[in-house]
């Protein structure tokens, strides 16, 4: 398998797997509230973890999806920053990475 074709299909299999657990979060959120107000208290900070933690998950789409586009058109894996190359291990820890390590540090 080649270096894109295992960046695709890490980045497919990672964009399936945010997507499962935005549609888990989305139905946590989506049951109704408890009548007690103490429970209702309880489940009220939980859906704005949740949401929080749904927002996360939606940027990671977001950057996924960008991610197999640019392995679509051929600029996977370059810097979007200062055109160089970016490390496979830091491809290999976060497949949908735009910045090479020394841009990331200075941002």
């Amino acid at each position: 398998m080649t270096d894109l074709s295992r960046a695709k299909a890490l980045l497919e299999d990672q964009l399936q797997e945010l997507k499962a657990r935005l549609e888990h979060i989305e139905r946590d959120l989506a049951e109704p509230m408890d009548a007690d107000s103490g429970e209702r208290a309880v489940q009220m900070e939980d859906d704005e973890s949740l949401e929080g933690q749904a927002a996360v998950i939606e940027q990671r789409i977001t950057a996924t999806q960008r991610a197999l586009m640019r392995v679509e058109d051929g600029s996977y894996g370059e810097c979007m920053n200062c055109g160089e190359e970016i490390a496979q291990g830091r491809l290999d820890a976060r497949p949908e990475s735009t910045l090479c390590v020394a841009c990331k540090s200075e941002g």
